[in-house]
């Protein structure tokens, strides 16, 4: 990792957690894989897509309208996308991948929206929607959730269902209750989510320095999500650091005494208490 950019994190993360500049700390997650990644020049690519952007719109151009030309700009003109073909490539979860590639994931281009859209004034957010990551614009009579993934596209009560329903087995889910899932993600559950990504991507791929660097990441955002330590135990555990796995499962335990696989933890803890006593 770039000397520099333990430091950067820390500054981006000791701001209000409700303005985190949520474009910068993608980019600083990014530097973990490119070290060498300007940020700077990525900042000025999404300031120029936006200053080409604005340049198109009407004085009185309503909210609703600026929405149908940024999804056709991004896009259709831009011909930003889905990768479809290799969903957990890793690279669709850093920004700057995606600004070069124009393939992403759902977080990710949601993110360039985010970023594009409120350089131009457009109310926007994210909404940690279950399985699948989406966008929320405020228009006047309401507002509009809609899939950067699927190129924009709108969705209604209705469709929010039918993808709750495939990922619960077929059980339905009352409107009122999706309408509980629409609620904006602040900056710090975006990042946390793409971080998580992250770890399971490179989780999956065996390379657990990698799926170290993403947890510390999120630990850093969430001191007290208990899992991400019993995540991390798990991942220093395989890499024979037995004295930090056992003060994570230890940590996970005391945030979390309840949990379900509580017995288990405990029988790792008394295994990797007994490693550590051989080492001393």
């Amino acid at each position: 990792m770039d000397d520099t950019n333990p430091k950067l994190w820390q500054d981006i993360l000791a701001g209000p957690r409700e303005q985190l500049n949520l474009a910068e700390a993608a980019l600083v997650i990014a530097r973990d894989e490119y070290p060498q990644l300007d940020m700077g020049a990525y900042l000025g690519r999404i300031d120029g897509l936006a200053v080409t952007f604005r340049k198109r719109l009407r004085a009185d151009i309503a909210p609703a309208e600026t929405l149908a030309m940024l999804n056709h700009y991004l896009f259709e003109e831009l011909a930003f996308s889905g990768n479809a073909d290799d969903y957990y490539d890793p690279r669709n979860s850093y920004l700057n991948e995606v600004i070069d590639r124009k393939l992403g994931i759902p977080i990710t281009l949601s993110v360039l929206y985010i970023e594009v859209g409120r350089r131009v004034g457009l109310p926007l957010s994210g909404v940690s929607f279950p399985g699948h990551f989406l966008l929320k614009c405020a228009l006047r009579d309401g507002a509009v959730i809609f899939d950067a993934y699927a190129k924009g596209a709108s969705l209604g009560i209705k469709d929010l269902q039918k993808r709750l329903r495939v990922l619960s087995g077929g059980m339905d889910v009352a409107p009122e209750a999706v309408m509980r899932m629409l609620t904006a993600a602040q900056p710090a559950e975006i990042l946390a989510r793409m971080l998580r990504n992250l770890k399971a991507i490179h989780t999956e791929r065996g390379d657990r320095t990698k799926a170290l660097t993403a947890v510390n990441r999120v630990i850093d955002l969430y001191p007290d999500a208990a899992d991400e330590y019993r995540d991390r135990a798990r991942l220093l555990e395989a890499l024979e650091c037995c004295r930090a796995a056992l003060a994570d499962f230890e940590t996970y335990l005391r945030l979390d005494p309840q949990a379900e696989d509580a017995r288990t933890v405990r029988g790792k803890i008394a295994a990797l208490r007994e490693r550590v006593s051989r080492l001393n």
